[in-house]
């Protein structure tokens, strides 16, 4: 496993945090969102500002377009994209706080190296480019919790961007996904919102193109999927490579995976997840 593939989960997990706990889903009924899926659009999009709903479905990519339309762009008429910047990093903090308890203490030893990292970092794409240009908390573990999405959100539009160069659209990722991984269909299918129409001529392009076989990878499916994920680890890398030495990403790497652990462990992130986020081995 390569070094951004290994933090990303670390980091993943921790940003992750936030789509699940009942801290940020009271702060976004709190904000006056309504329902799960606006306070998930509402959180993730607030740092672009009160775009409408393509610019959304764009940059989330593997959502259907309809789903994101449903609460884009009315989540804004409930709440500013500035007021809700600030609420999902405090209740992501509040959260945090209550499942790993030392997460002070591991915000004051990490967060200058991912503050480097950030900071090396050139945008991959609008979500990675709205992250990085919002203010930092005053809040360590706020602080943290920004730094992880960001990054985060840096591999996941450079993902996005190889998906498409490479023909593949966001329900078809899904099922290359599935068929490589194993993930259950339905918890891919229904928690992004694709009918059953939707993502059965999803699976039909795929086969088409000579991707996909009754549910599993070719040869070629194995071969773009590799090609992209490589890609995607290589140009997460870059920014760690940039900003820290092979000694500083093997410290961060260390101190990030107890904690991580906690968090997986702590009944908050189901496993399996849409997110093809894993649980981290001892």
């Amino acid at each position: 496993m390569t070094d951004a593939r290994a933090i990303w989960q670390r980091l993943e997990t921790l940003h992750a945090l936030t789509y699940f706990a009942e801290e940020s889903r009271d702060a976004a009924r709190a904000a006056g969102l309504k329902g799960f899926w606006m306070g998930y659009f509402g959180f993730r999009a607030a740092p672009m500002g009160p775009v409408d709903a393509a610019t959304v479905e764009r940059a989330v990519f593997n959502f259907a377009p309809a789903m994101v339309a449903r609460a884009i762009p009315d989540a804004w008429d409930h709440a500013s994209p500035e007021a809700l910047v600030a609420t999902r990093s405090r209740a992501a903090a509040a959260a945090l706080r209550r499942v790993l308890p030392e997460v002070d203490e591991l915000a004051g030893k990490v967060n200058p190296s991912l503050d480097a990292v950030v900071l090396s970092a050139e945008p991959t794409g609008p979500l990675s480019a709205a992250n990085a240009t919002l203010p930092r908390p005053d809040d360590p573990v706020e602080d943290l919790w920004q730094l992880t999405t960001t990054l985060r959100e840096h591999r996941g539009d450079a993902h996005v961007t190889l998906l498409r160069e490479s023909g593949v659209d966001g329900c078809e990722a899904h099922h290359l996904h599935a068929a490589e991984h194993g993930t259950p269909h339905e918890i891919l299918k229904d928690s992004r919102g694709w009918t059953d129409h939707e993502w059965a001529a999803a699976d039909a392009r795929l086969a088409a193109r000579g991707l996909v076989l009754a549910g599993e990878l070719t040869q070629e499916g194995h071969g773009v999927r590799h090609r992209i994920e490589q890609e995607t680890d290589r140009r997460a890398q870059i920014p760690f490579d940039a900003a820290l030495d092979h000694r500083q990403i093997a410290h961060l790497h260390g101190e990030l995976t107890r904690p991580a652990r906690v968090v997986a462990r702590g009944g908050v992130i189901p496993f399996p997840n849409p997110m093809g986020l894993e649980l981290i081995e001892d």
